[in-house]
């Protein structure tokens, strides 16, 4: 009999009282939310960010409901570069200031790879930057066509 894996938590890629300030910061910036659509957000972001540092050569975006939890990340400097550390490769933010900007083919391949690393991606967050009938968030920046997210790894030490 075999027994499927459990899923991978991307929640736990950081500390929870780090996830709780992220998630207060996304419920910042939309004070109507919910808590817990707040922290579907975080986790959604922290799942795209593990994405991007293990495919560094690989044009990945976010869909805009996602971004505003990445955005959240970033703003807890300290704790994202400890994350992007662990993680392998820095991930850097590059604003696409289009918010209509959607590239269906790119979020697809990013949520592959999320998937590829165990994780789930959570669909009804992964829409149309359009689609705000789930939730309507503060992010005005969508990440696709153009400004796709290829991290350079960076520079092994030499010795």
């Amino acid at each position: 009999m075999s027994v499927d894996p459990l899923p991978v938590i991307a929640r736990g890629l950081i500390l929870d009282s780090e996830f709780t300030s992220c998630r207060g910061t996304v419920m910042d910036a939309n004070p109507d939310m919910a808590e817990e659509m707040a922290g579907r957000i975080v986790e959604e972001a922290l799942k795209f960010v593990a994405a991007c540092a293990a495919n560094p050569a690989t044009g990945l975006a976010p869909s805009r409901i996602v971004d505003e939890g990445w955005h959240a990340l970033i703003l807890h400097t300290a704790m994202y570069a400890e994350l992007c550390d662990r993680l392998g490769s820095f991930v850097h933010h590059f604003p696409g200031y289009d918010p209509t900007n959607y590239d269906p083919p790119i979020i697809d391949r990013t949520r592959e790879l999320i998937t590829g690393l165990g994780y789930s991606p959570d669909p009804e967050l992964w829409g149309p930057p359009s689609d705000e009938t789930l939730v309507s968030v503060a992010a005005k920046c969508q990440h696709a066509p153009d400004c796709t997210i290829v991290i350079i790894p960076k520079p092994k030490p030499k010795g």
